[in-house]
């Protein structure tokens, strides 16, 4: 769907559609008033159900295209929804009464995301353009988008604002309520045009734009109050490498700190008046809590005792920056024990995504919940670990994000890595000549590119479902392989590769991989290990059979960390 489901796309579907077709997706307005009945889409197809176990859900209607995103009118008598069918996509309604469907101003355009008006009477909805013969998508780049408001009934519609330049797409898909029409009238849309992913809030005419969540800081999600005069959304502005709660008015745009100190608040959400978040800290996973405003005390709603670990085995990630060899300023997290004096091994982590962004504790998504416990526990076990947050990731505005010459167009982001590297080299507890570095999906990617292109730096290294050749995920993944490589590209494509400098590896590597992943083909691995193997290089090979890119297993997770930690002892210490 929008919001991004895991690291790299999954093969030959577009982000547009990627996750809706076989997924049953709940969204704001999916149940009705007073929850006796629900709507949901599966298999392309809109369908309706009781909340009763055993009720046998009621397809609505059929219709072409991949219909999603079911919304019950404020009344109960209608369904908005949209119909994705490849190259545009249609706003409709159907009428639960006339049994018939009526489209919204259907263009050659993507129109998605719509929203009903509080009275029912019109519907907004974000449009971008159509896809063009030999468009591909490139998940790192941006689209051009409008918010347009509909009447309901005749289905005309205006547009109320369009973005200056291609500010859209990361505006649309990273965030849990791209488009909102609230109680009091206003519309609610985020875009990063002036430099941060920011929420902009208008009237239904498009007057009075104002960005309600104004400065440096990124912003993901939000929820409003019950009178929908203000909103508590999450973000990083004033705290860069964690997240904290805010509150706003939504027609004034003046931002007040709900949260602040060492922990991590996200996904704000009201049962009742009652403000609940998740929150982590550097030594606890997420966990609901109950928010106080006055207080800005937060308090654990289970009353079991939370699972906290000891500050003599987990360590308090420290905030470091570097300057990469072109000079661009980059975030990241040590992980040292102060209380040893010897020297230790390095190793820099690298996320995924790449749009991602690692902070000072717990992260909030699975994946780098296990990967932020796993830098903990080889800091527990001797190592120096520096979580580098290289360009191209997310929490550090647009133009950190969209980088030139990042990933298949040059991989600049490399740079990053040499610098982590070399700051690590730099510690007096660190051993400069015992350097390794692991990640999984981009980290993977960035990890055989630290010993393809520098072992004279990186020792050793953990590479888990890596893409080692973009030319050929360009080809066999899918057209233009998420990144928007074509023809002209493949070259520069297959230079930033590591398999183009794979004659200077020499180093160990681990490579691990499920053969049922959907985001990197598994071929990925058995070209690169193959060819590794072809120059007796040492690698050894972690396969999980019909596991997929996110491992689904616990026991998953934990052998690769097992084999991770046994190999960097035997390579590294």
């Amino acid at each position: 769907g929008r919001r991004r489901t895991g690291h790299l796309l999954p093969k030959k579907v577009s982000s547009k559609s990627s996750t809706r077709k076989n997924c049953i997706r709940f969204r704001p307005g999916c149940f009705l008033k007073m929850a006796v009945r629900f709507l949901f889409s599966r298999g392309g197809q809109i369908y309706e159900s009781p909340l009763d176990i055993n009720a046998t859900p009621k397809l609505l209607f059929s219709a072409r295209g991949n219909n999603h995103s079911p919304k019950f009118s404020p009344d109960g008598n209608e369904v908005l929804f949209v119909s994705d069918r490849g190259d545009h996509s249609f706003i409709g309604v159907y009428s639960l009464t006339r049994r018939a469907i009526r489209w919204i101003a259907p263009d050659v355009t993507n129109d998605d995301l719509a929203v009903w008006s509080p009275d029912g009477k019109q519907i907004a909805f974000i449009r971008t353009p159509g896809t063009k013969v030999g468009e591909l998508s490139n998940l790192t780049g941006g689209i051009k988008f409008s918010v347009w408001v509909a009447d309901a009934q005749s289905g005309i519609a205006k547009q109320i604002w369009k973005s200056p330049a291609d500010d859209g797409g990361f505006s649309q898909y990273n965030v849990n309520t791209p488009l909102a029409w609230l109680s009091t009238g206003r519309i609610l849309f985020f875009s990063e045009h002036n430099g941060w992913n920011h929420i902009y809030s208008m009237t239904e005419s498009g007057s009075d734009l104002k960005d309600i969540t104004p400065g440096a800081g990124e912003v993901e999600n939000y929820v409003p109050d019950a009178t929908g005069k203000f909103i508590y959304f999450d973000g990083n502005r004033t705290d860069i490498n964690r997240r904290h709660i805010w509150k706003t008015d939504v027609t004034t745009g003046t931002p007040t700190a709900v949260t602040t100190g060492e922990g991590i608040e996200m996904f704000p959400a009201f049962a009742g008046n009652t403000l609940y978040a998740f929150r982590s800290t550097s030594n606890t996973s997420k966990t609901l809590v109950r928010v106080d405003e006055a207080s800005k005390a937060t308090m654990p709603v289970y009353a079991q005792k939370l699972t906290t670990f000891s500050s003599t085995v987990f360590v308090k990630p420290e905030a470091v920056e570097l300057k990469a060899a072109d000079g661009t300023l980059v975030h990241a997290q040590l992980f040292i024990n102060r209380n040893s004096n010897a020297k230790r091994p390095g190793i820099v982590f690298m996320h995924g995504g790449p749009i991602r962004q690692m902070l000072l504790g717990f992260h909030y998504s699975d994946y780098y919940i296990n990967s932020y416990a796993f830098n903990q526990y080889l800091a527990s076990q001797g190592y120096v670990v520096l979580s580098v947050n290289f360009r191209s990731g997310t929490g550090y505005g647009r133009d950190f994000r969209r980088a030139k010459n990042q990933g298949p167009r040059g991989a600049s982001e490399y740079q990053d890595v040499v610098a982590a590297a070399k700051h690590l080299q730099a510690l007096p507890e660190v051993d400069a000549g015992k350097i390794g570095l692991w990640g999984g999906s981009y980290g993977g990617y960035l990890t055989a590119m630290g010993l393809s292109r520098s072992p004279e730096i990186f020792k050793a290294g953990v590479d888990i479902h890596g893409v080692h050749d973009w030319a050929f995920r360009a080809r066999e993944f899918s057209p233009g392989g998420s990144w928007g490589i074509t023809e002209r590209d493949m070259e520069v494509a297959y230079k930033s590769s590591p398999i183009s400098d794979i004659s200077k590896w020499t180093a160990p590597v681990l490579v691990v991989h499920g053969d049922d992943d959907r985001n990197v083909l598994f071929q990925q691995s058995t070209d690169l290990v193959e060819k590794l193997r072809d120059k007796n290089v040492a690698v050894e090979v972690l396969v999980l059979p019909d596991e997929v890119h996110g491992f689904l297993r616990y026991e998953s997770w934990k052998q690769v960390f097992e084999r991770a930690k046994d190999f960097f002892d035997r390579k590294l210490k």
